[in-house]
């Protein structure tokens, strides 16, 4: 969860959320090298008076503000395609599960298993328990078991949806007629919050998503009461 004031992304739940963090880091270090660089010469610039011939027509320094540029495109460029193709990448995924975006509330379902199928309203103020986040929690959480790869199977019932949740590094819209596919993998357990991303009309800020992460023999159990 994000705290009052924050500034920077939410704790990783994720490898690859964890990866957007440090490539986000790795391209501010590159901006800020670049803007003091710039602003030196700005400030040296409008204060200094002196006029060196050699400087209105010099080949080298010309080459070197041509190629410099570019080698800097690449250094930023290579690991943003790398992590593109990352978010994209689903391998052998454990589990498989449906979301379905409605006015205003999510489905799920559990496509590995019989008859394992719910819909996940938002809690109103007047049913939360001390300690609960006031538009976030929901009655029926999306559970998955942690350290195994999960695949998300997304689409909407009737206008587009998005299906975020930062901490997992996952934003993924929810189009009527059209299945959109992402898989990701949380590393701890924990509860991680998210809210739907797309303008979808009056109650747009009121169908949030709850992800609780539980270890492997917790989520069969849960499974398992679930079934009968």
């Amino acid at each position: 969860m994000p705290n009052w004031g924050q500034v920077m992304f939410q704790d990783a739940a994720s490898s690859v959320m964890f990866q957007l963090i440090s490539f986000h880091d790795h391209a501010l270090l590159v901006l800020t090298l670049v803007l003091t660089v710039v602003g030196y010469a700005l400030v040296a610039l409008m204060l200094n008076k002196h006029v060196n011939r050699y400087i209105m027509e010099a080949q080298t320094i010309e080459t070197v503000w041509t190629i410099l540029p570019a080698l800097i495109l690449l250094v930023l460029a290579l690991p943003s395609l790398r992590i593109l193709y990352i978010t994209d990448e689903v391998s052998q995924p454990s589990i498989t599960v449906k979301t379905i975006g409605h006015q205003w509330y999510w489905s799920y379902e559990y496509t590995d298993f019989m008859n394992v199928e719910m819909d996940s309203y938002m809690l109103p103020t007047s049913d939360l328990l001390p300690g609960d986040y006031r538009l976030l929690e929901v009655d029926n959480r999306m559970v998955v078991p942690m350290q195994l790869e999960i695949r998300m199977l997304i689409t909407a019932a009737d206008v587009i949806h998005s299906w975020t949740v930062p901490a997992l590094g996952v934003k993924v819209d929810a189009v009527p007629g059209r299945l959109n596919q992402i898989g990701f993998t949380t590393t701890q357990p924990g509860i991680f919050y998210g809210q739907c991303s797309e303008i979808c009309g009056a109650n747009h800020s009121f169908m949030p998503i709850a992800v609780e992460s539980i270890n492997t023999k917790s989520f069969m159990k849960w499974i398992s009461n679930f079934t009968q």
